[in-house]
């Protein structure tokens, strides 16, 4: 494949992050900006509460937009082409104590401060509470091996870097009051301002409405919660910008291109496209998305706590995975809880299986293709992926570990799985698998197994299997025993209607659960002798 291969094949593709991407290359159509400064990607990161998968999403979904514009101008990571930056808005003030925060009553303390001037509320030797949410976020964009800017609006703002943006908003107070006062309720906008001002008594940042005594000189005049009239300077981090108001003045002071957002900011994307456009600047191009819902479909919210953490993914699956979860339509809502992690690491490997047999323009579409080159898995002239498989599935190993209940560990897993693979190496992807594997049985799977007796017909049938293992080589293939698995479902004696109710009969009996593995792959990997056990106590049940 060459680059021209490639260039071609990006800019024909039907693939989400090519159709995005494809708006860029309308704006910049020799791939370069004027000015020949990289394209600017932004994510924005809200640090009131931990990071979620929903804010790791959106440095995910842009990077494959980011990508995927590289590929269509033919430009390598390493060239320069492009920029990405991760936004942290810790400026902000801290409106509410999320629930599933430490030292609730000292951070109710701090209520209404920047999030950058709140102590770290963890107690790990952060600055603040915002500078230890920044830290979590980043660790896991380095861990995934993300190439980005990490910036923090208190650093631009405290540093001064904003100073001249400010001023630009302070030069165009009335234009911005314009266009948002249409948009607020009578009591919101007798108090609004694009400014919000911080208290020099209590530290706050104050929703009040201010009066711009000096725009150049960056002055305003405002009333303290004291009740004082208080004129200060607005530079230097002395205010904060209005949500809208800031959204719109990074796009221009930094030069933003692209910036994805969620459906709920949807009003905010076209009010801040408004007040950009005031500023002198230009609304950049995006998506927007769809949100994340927990398993009870309700919106997953860094307040309640009721989505998954970054962590807990990685406790039960793999960095892959949760790539390919994130991946499809994202236009469409996804409910993400841990029971969505078994078939999305399955699925992963499948369609990563499936690159080396696939011509360039079906490797555009498969989400593996995207995922590799996200964190510079492959050179974009090679064949993604080719070779890379799993000897065995995630949910195989997770009826391991199921069967052995208290007693699966990692190293009892591993020793299975030696025998199993003979002379082939586990590799690394294989091992952090078994040690999810043994985390989620213990988490979710040991306090669900209920095994069941058999039926009569089906007690009949599992005597049949036994009987067949007790005579089979201990060397016996996994499609041998398949087979023999199928032959003995489909005799009319046993009286299943169907091979599925055999398989669920097994399922039940043996594993205590609805579903599960390829039975031969099963019995392979936990050792035919084993196996009889299994069948043995179920029909002693």
């Amino acid at each position: 494949m060459s680059m021209q291969d490639l260039i071609d094949a990006a800019r024909t593709s039907k693939a989400w992050p090519f159709q995005e991407a494809q708006r860029l290359l309308k704006r910049y159509p020799d791939g370069t900006k004027p000015d020949g400064s990289p394209v600017l990607f932004e994510t924005g990161y809200g640090p009131s509460g931990l990071p979620h998968i929903g804010t790791f999403q959106e440095v995910l979904r842009t990077t494959l937009v980011r990508r995927a514009f590289e590929a269509m101008i033919g430009a390598k990571p390493e060239d320069g082409k492009t920029r990405l930056v991760a936004f942290s808005d810790d400026m902000d003030g801290f409106r509410k104590v999320p629930t599933n925060l430490p030292n609730q009553e000292m951070l109710a303390k701090h209520l209404h401060k920047p999030l950058s001037r709140i102590p770290d509320p963890f107690d790990a030797g952060h600055e603040s509470f915002a500078h230890h949410n920044n830290t979590k976020l980043r660790e896991f964009l380095d861990r995934f091996g993300f190439d980005y800017e990490f910036v923090a609006a208190s650093d631009r703002y405290n540093a001064g870097d904003f100073d001249d943006a400010l001023r630009n908003v302070l030069a165009h107070n009335q234009d911005i009051l314009d266009i948002m006062l249409p948009t607020l309720r009578a009591e919101r906008a007798a108090t609004y301002s694009p400014i919000m001002p911080i208290s020099p008594t209590t530290g706050h940042v104050l929703q009040v409405p201010v009066e711009v005594v000096d725009a150049a000189a960056g002055t305003v005049r405002f009333t303290d919660e004291d009740g004082s009239v208080i004129e200060q300077s607005a530079l230097g981090g002395m205010a904060k910008l209005q949500w809208k108001v800031d959204f719109a003045m990074r796009w221009v002071a930094l030069g933003v291109d692209y910036e994805m957002y969620g459906k709920d900011l949807t009003d905010t994307g076209v009010q801040s496209g408004k007040i950009a456009k005031v500023l002198g600047g230009r609304k950049p191009d995006g998506l927007i998305y769809e949100l994340f819902l927990d398993e009870n479909g309700e919106k997953i919210s860094k307040s309640k706590g009721n989505g998954l953490t970054i962590e807990q993914w990685l406790d039960y699956g793999s960095e892959e995975s949760l790539g390919f979860y994130i991946f499809p339509n994202p236009k469409s809502a996804k409910q993400l809880h841990v029971g969505v992690i078994p078939r999305a690491v399955d699925d992963y490997w499948q369609h990563r299986e499936r690159l080396s047999e696939q011509p360039l323009d079906k490797q555009l579409g498969n989400p593996a293709w995207h995922l590799l080159r996200a964190n510079g898995g492959f050179e974009e002239a090679e064949a993604p992926g080719a070779g890379d498989t799993l000897p065995v599935t995630y949910g195989l190993l997770l009826n391991l570990a199921s069967v052995l209940g208290a007693e699966a560990t990692e190293a009892n897993l591993a020793e299975y799985l030696d025998t199993y693979l003979g002379d082939t190496k586990r590799g690394p992807e294989l091992d952090r698998l078994i040690a999810a594997a043994v985390n989620y049985t213990r988490d979710y799977i040991v306090p669900t197994l209920n095994k069941r007796a058999p039926a009569a017909n089906e007690a009949d049938a599992l005597r049949a299997l036994d009987a067949y293992l007790q005579g089979a080589a201990t060397d016996a293939s996994a499609e041998d025993l398949q087979t023999e698995v199928y032959e003995i479902g489909k005799r009319e004696e046993y009286g299943f209607e169907n091979l599925r109710d055999w398989f669920k009969a097994l399922y039940q009996t043996l594993l205590g659960s609805d579903q599960g593995p390829r039975m031969g792959s099963f019995i392979k990997l936990y050792g035919i002798e084993n196996s009889r056990k299994l069948i043995a106590e179920a029909l002693a049940r």
